[in-house]
């Protein structure tokens, strides 16, 4: 249960509504293009760790979700993040990253994240609902400073039952939480962002030390789509995403990712 302070906090920021907690542990990993050669291009991406505590404040109305999130945690060796790569690669069979002594240095990291998430019906086709997701993130801290705007179309059964699908920030993310509106629930989306970034401490290096940097690209723009599926109180999504570079001098040119999340009702 949410503690009563936490519900009037809630209150207070975003009026009436539901409002949850969340708690949760992430582990980010940054490496160059070639991670073979043991001292890696000046221009590419530094190798970066970062491990994160991350709390969370989300309160739901019938339209809207808005967070609220503080992440406390380290970047650099401290994260651990060599030892978690290569001892995955380890298990597969595939070489080791060569070039983590070039790492970004240890420092403590901070970020606050506010988001709000509106969904707003569209229409209902042949028993296919259809709705939009538009969204606001800003992030600021030691981390991060950074503002994004974007939305996702949906169309499928129950879309009532979350706000969208749950991703790494920064980027749109709906959040783990849901609750399911009937047995089996699905749907497809597709959409964008535009974020604005001003620091980026995984490219722009550690501000106090000597460290591996790049210059980043102040605008970044994404296109996502994917599919999510709801049963037996679980949710299974996939989450494909088409970016802008990151940085200048990023030879890559649009950087392609996968994601799939897991949640659990409990």
């Amino acid at each position: 249960l949410t503690p009563d302070f936490l519900n009037q906090a809630g209150r207070v920021l975003w009026g009436d509504g539901q409002t949850r907690i969340s708690f949760d542990i992430s582990q980010e990993i940054y490496t160059p293009a070639d991670t073979q050669v043991l001292n890696p291009p000046p221009n590419d991406r530094p190798y970066a760790g970062v491990l994160l505590g991350n709390f969370g404040l989300v309160t739901d109305t019938t339209n809207a979700r808005s967070t609220i999130a503080v992440s406390l945690g380290v970047v650099g060796p401290w994260a651990l993040a060599e030892q978690v790569q290569n001892g995955f690669h380890d298990i597969i069979g595939q070489d080791h990253a060569n070039g983590w002594h070039f790492q970004i240095h240890n420092q403590f990291a901070f970020e606050a994240v506010s988001a709000r998430t509106w969904r707003i019906p569209l229409t209902n086709f042949r028993g296919l609902d259809v709705d939009a997701l538009p969204e606001l993130d800003a992030g600021l801290g030691d981390l991060r400073i950074y503002a994004e705007a974007g939305g996702v179309v949906r169309i499928g059964q129950g879309l009532d039952s979350d706000f969208g699908v749950a991703r790494v920030r920064p980027g749109m993310s709906g959040g783990d939480a849901f609750k399911p509106t009937r047995p089996l629930v699905w749907y497809v989306f597709a959409g964008g962002d535009g974020r604005a970034v001003a620091y980026d401490i995984t490219l722009n290096g550690n501000p106090f030390q000597n460290s591996r940097s790049v210059s980043l690209t102040p605008l970044i723009g994404e296109v996502e789509f994917g599919v999510a599926l709801m049963a037996f109180g679980t949710r299974l999504t996939y989450t494909q995403v088409l970016q802008t570079k990151e940085f200048q001098h990023q030879k890559s040119g649009l950087h392609q990712f996968g994601s799939f999340a897991l949640s659990v009702r409990f």
